[in-house]
């Protein structure tokens, strides 16, 4: 509720309508899955398709929502996949795009340029030489949250199913990137994408695009502050 509350909420921004929609997989609860469907009748922002909403089911969810904006969504200029932890101030983020003025292959968010597979079974980031041969990733975004031109998520989804499937959803996007030879690009000089937590400030979040790591009591407070900074402008 706190993102539906806050910058999640269907508005105008600069003459740009921006809409939000929830991506979910199924659950094995049927009371919580009649709570959704009640939901999804309520507010019809609720995309749920037939899989284990898990952390490692993440690239079925994000071809998922790929997959509706290809069909149903083709008419928007850009599309932002994040995290319900996240914060985004989409009063920047809209500036800064149409600043950039680019509206075909274009993708940003926190660039990740050097990763490569971490092999350690313990950790929550371990890909098997099976399921990853390869010994460095291809250039991706962190998942926490990026943002790609209408027409990449279009030309992502056709070409998904040829791609080497991986369950660390930003580096299958990453790899889908790589196959279409489409360049991640900065949306800015300075730093807008953070992938971890920082301190609130006004100052600060005017200036950001999103940062992770938020409860919902803060998102509340945070676009709170942030709206009456921007003289109350909802």
């Amino acid at each position: 509720m706190a993102i539906r509350q806050t910058w999640g909420k269907e508005r105008t921004v600069a003459g740009k309508r921006l809409v939000t929609y929830f991506l979910l997989g199924s659950t094995g609860d049927l009371s919580q899955q009649a709570d959704i469907a009640a939901e999804s009748q309520k507010y019809k922002d609720i995309i749920q398709k037939n899989f284990t909403d898990t952390y490692y089911n993440l690239t079925l969810k994000t071809v998922m929502g790929i997959e509706w904006i290809h069909r149903f969504c083709y008419q928007s200029s850009f599309v932002m996949k994040t995290d319900t932890d996240v914060f985004v101030n989409v009063f920047h983020l809209t500036e800064l795009l149409l600043r950039k003025n680019r509206t075909s292959r274009f993708f940003t968010g926190f660039l990740k340029l050097h990763e490569y597979p971490i092999r350690r079974r313990r950790s929550k980031w371990y890909v098997s030489k099976e399921e990853y041969p390869g010994t460095t990733y291809p250039p991706f975004c962190s998942g926490t949250g990026y943002v790609l031109s209408t027409d990449v998520a279009s030309q992502i989804y056709n070409v998904s199913e040829s791609v080497l499937f991986i369950k660390l959803e930003d580096v299958f996007i990453g790899l889908c990137l790589a196959k279409l030879k489409i360049q991640l690009e900065e949306l800015h000089s300075e730093q807008t994408f953070f992938p971890e937590r920082i301190t609130f400030s006004v100052s600060r979040f005017k200036k950001i695009v999103m940062c992770h790591g938020v409860e919902p009591s803060e998102q509340l407070s945070y676009w709170n502050h942030l709206v009456t900074e921007n003289h109350g402008v909802l």
